[in-house]
């Protein structure tokens, strides 16, 4: 634990790692936007992930972790971007994302780029599916097997939305086996608990999309393979809330995609 991080500054979900929760519960949030705080040991310095909606409880809560050196984003939607120019402004830290137009006082992320800072290191995995500028950072020092934090590339409970078209299933199980590569890696996700082994899960992810699939490839073969999307949302999806409509039609239009850019697809997962 950092000597200069209070003991009452979240909640410790690693050895370099606290999560703070967000005050936005809401069905596409679960609980709320898990905001992480980044430091080795004994560092005078933090990094953030994600400091999220606009709440100024919530962003005093984030800098009181002391000297806040830099301020990463996973991916671009609002529940995780909202607060960065707020945040920029209170603290000083340049705000990093893999898309500029997110990017506050600093430079874009980069797959592959490898960032020293609060006295550890962040590595920065390209994760596009969920959106296409998703990225993931792994602690390859936080613990024995090394932590991930995945945004919403991975979620502590459920599964994730694609976000068609700017999110595709192809780039989504690329993304993967990616961090399936990783090995089992504590899982540190936007929305949900902590889970114990990133590879494991990314099998459970994988399977769950090939499911989802068949399940299509079900719809089609019952109602046509021109069936719209409502159509198969309704066959595929009929338990889902009203509330969440608009995320499982966003899937179903995915997967849609997915298997009509491949024929061969529509009869078997064969890509």
């Amino acid at each position: 634990m950092s000597d200069s991080v209070p003991a009452t500054l979240g909640e410790r979900t690693s050895i370099l790692t606290r999560r703070i929760l967000a005050p936005n519960a809401g069905p596409m949030t679960l609980d709320g936007t898990n905001s992480y705080v980044i430091a080795a040991p004994g560092s005078s310095g933090h990094v953030v992930v994600d400091p999220g909606p606009v709440h100024e409880g919530h962003l005093a809560s984030l800098a009181a972790a002391g000297r806040i050196d830099l301020v990463l984003i996973t991916h671009q939607h609002a529940d995780h971007t909202a607060a960065s120019v707020r945040f920029a402004e209170l603290t000083g830290a340049p705000v990093r994302a893999f898309d500029p137009a997110f990017c506050v006082g600093g430079n874009p992320l980069r797959g592959g780029e490898e960032i020293r800072v609060a006295g550890t290191r962040i590595r920065v995995i390209a994760t596009p599916g969920h959106t296409a500028d998703s990225v993931c950072f792994h602690l390859p020092d936080d613990g024995a097997h090394g932590s991930m934090l995945t945004g919403d590339t991975i979620l502590g409970r459920g599964t994730t939305v694609l976000g068609h078209p700017d999110g595709t299933l192809a780039d989504y199980l690329q993304s993967l086996q990616i961090l399936r590569a990783c090995g089992p890696a504590t899982v540190l996700p936007a929305h949900g608990p902590v889970l114990p082994d990133l590879a494991a899960i990314c099998d459970q992810y994988a399977a769950h999309r090939h499911e989802r699939l068949d399940q299509v490839r079900a719809a089609l073969a019952i109602l046509g393979n021109d069936a719209t999307v409502a159509q198969v949302t309704d066959a595929v999806y009929a338990q889902a809330d009203a509330s969440v409509r608009f995320a499982a039609e966003a899937s179903v239009r995915t997967q849609l995609t997915y298997l009509r850019e491949r024929p061969r697809a529509l009869r078997s997962d064969a890509s």
